[in-house]
């Protein structure tokens, strides 16, 4: 009898689960223990193992598809066994469904219908490069139209909510269009390119809607234009006609008063397109010349301030979303501690005087924070509802700036590392960050996390809890300033640390002692080899 399997619950806070790869295909023979497929969850890339034998009758979702936890991934039977029952007819909706779309060209579907596409022609979509992309943005092309694409060739840069991949091409020939200009974004599944034989053409191919509003509103196109050259001055509109323009610039710039001959256009040819409207500044006027004669005070010309606007990145809108949810859904409370640094200063200088040897203090901070949380597993813990997880792996977080915001490499078994393994971990990964080179998992399972602002002078601060951790710590600069020391004012070098924690998981005599562990270890840098 066929048995139907569902998509696993692979971590606490999986709540769908994409296929990254089907190791199994429908008509395979499937034995207990065979790797069906590759699935990833929020958190890694896992094999999902048959618990079953029989032949693989049913694949619920599709190689790089997701689907929701609990729902049908796939059937297993005997082989021609009548399924339709369990399936519940889904497959002849889905054909009834597509045939739908081929009727229907003003349906938003991204890729035409087979029937528009021509012999040898193969029509690239966005690809869904994490779990949580929604749409991508093309980064950087590396082929133009009319470059002749081999299989293996980097295509494009695609920037995610996550990370800028490499994304590369599957198919021989020539690149016939590119779906989305560089710098632009455009939805998961959408037409990204077209390949296919050289002089082909393309040009109905992923425009069946275009067409279709064109086919709808030819009236209402005709009184907007009408409409149009009844506002503009008959010299702007000769002109205009010969000047290269999207329609949407052209809008713009009549709403803003703007001289469309003084734009310098950066599409295709000198087109002018909308960021070029939206970043135009006027040049200065030169002053008029006031008459020898007149007793009337200069007046003093100010050229006005135009305000602009800046697309949120992929990364922009992931920052915003997960800081606003850990803010308003995690009780902060935060420790302070200032800590005498000349022990550390010392130690570094001699670390540093070994041959090859470069350690910033944030390697020392990171590597005592790793060993201090050892000492204090519950600080290495996270929330998870009804339960909390202590973690068993200690995995440093470091904070990096980017142009777009912040990304959080992960330093995998921190307290395992040595002084120069962090240094150059550290290193490696800023650099890849912002160069936006890191992939997405060296950005995924942290379990305690480290910001550190004390080169910008940054005296004290607090930080914005990377979720699933339950505390993060805020670094500031190293200030030189009058101390007591065994009762007498002397010059000494302190460092103020802040501690934001998870009140439902650290409780504040919790965070309190390991904020004081971590003390000892940077006040007395050889307890951290013993």
């Amino acid at each position: 009898m066929a048995e139907v399997i569902t998509m696993p619950r692979l971590s606490d806070t999986m709540t769908e689960g994409k296929v990254a790869k089907w190791h199994k295909k429908v008509g395979d023979k499937v034995k207990e223990g065979d790797i069906l497929a590759e699935i990833e969850t929020d958190k890694a890339v896992q094999d999902f193992e048959s618990e079953i034998e029989g032949t693989l009758l049913y694949v619920g979702v599709e190689e790089g598809g997701a689907a929701a936890v609990d729902s049908v991934l796939a059937i297993i039977g005997n082989e021609g066994e009548d399924i339709s029952g369990l399936t519940g007819g889904a497959a002849a909706p889905a054909a009834t469904e597509e045939k739908k779309s081929e009727e229907q060209p003003k349906a938003e579907t991204a890729v035409p219908a087979a029937a528009e596409v021509p012999a040898g022609v193969e029509v690239i979509t966005m690809p869904r490069l994490s779990d949580t992309m929604t749409e991508g943005k093309v980064a950087k092309w590396h082929k133009n139209v009319g470059d002749t694409v081999k299989e293996g060739d980097l295509l494009a840069e695609i920037e995610t909510d996550k990370a800028v991949q490499d994304f590369e091409s599957e198919f021989n020939g020539v690149l016939l269009k590119q779906g989305v200009e560089e710098g632009g974004a455009a939805p998961v599944d959408s037409v990204l390119a077209i390949i296919g034989p050289a002089g082909t053409d393309v040009s109905a191919v992923g425009a069946p809607k275009a067409a279709a509003q064109s086919a709808e509103k030819p009236a209402e196109q005709k009184s907007e234009a009408k409409a149009e050259e009844k506002v503009a001055p008959a010299a702007d509109t000769s002109t205009s006609d010969r000047v290269a323009i999207s329609p949407l610039a052209k809008k713009m710039a009549q709403d803003k008063g703007v001289d469309i001959n003084s734009v310098q256009g950066s599409g295709e040819n000198g087109r002018i397109v909308k960021k070029d409207i939206e970043n135009y500044q006027p040049a200065a006027k030169p002053a008029a010349s006031v008459p020898a004669a007149s007793a009337a005070p200069v007046a003093v010309s100010f050229v006005q301030g135009e305000d602009t606007e800046t697309p949120n990145s992929q990364v922009r809108n992931i920052i915003a979303k997960r800081l606003s949810e850990s803010k308003f859904s995690a009780p902060h409370y935060y420790l302070m501690v200032e800590i005498n640094m000349d022990k550390a200063i010392e130690a570094r200088k001699e670390i540093n005087s070994l041959p090859d040897t470069k350690i910033s203090f944030n390697d020392m901070i990171i590597k005592a924070t790793a060993i201090a949380l050892r000492k204090h597993p519950q600080v290495n813990s996270s929330w998870a509802g009804d339960k909390i997880i202590h973690r068993g792996n200690i995995n440093i977080g470091v904070a990096v700036a980017i142009p777009d915001g912040l990304v959080v490499p992960v330093l995998k078994n921190t307290d395992q590392m040595t002084y120069t393994q962090i240094s150059a971990s550290v290193k490696d990964m800023a650099s890849r960050a912002k160069s936006k080179g890191l992939k997405a998992n060296e950005m995924e399972g942290s379990t305690f996390s480290i910001s550190n602002l004390g080169m910008f002078g940054i005296e004290t601060f607090t930080s914005i809890i990377n979720q699933p951790n339950s505390a993060i710590l805020s670094v500031g600069a190293i200030i030189e300033k009058p101390i007591v020391k065994e009762g007498q004012i002397v010059v000494g070098n302190t460092m103020k640390l802040s501690l934001a924690c998870d009140h439902r998981v650290v409780d504040g005599a919790t965070g309190a002692q390991f904020l004081q562990t971590l003390r000892t270890y940077l006040e007395n840098p050889l307890t951290l080899l013993l």
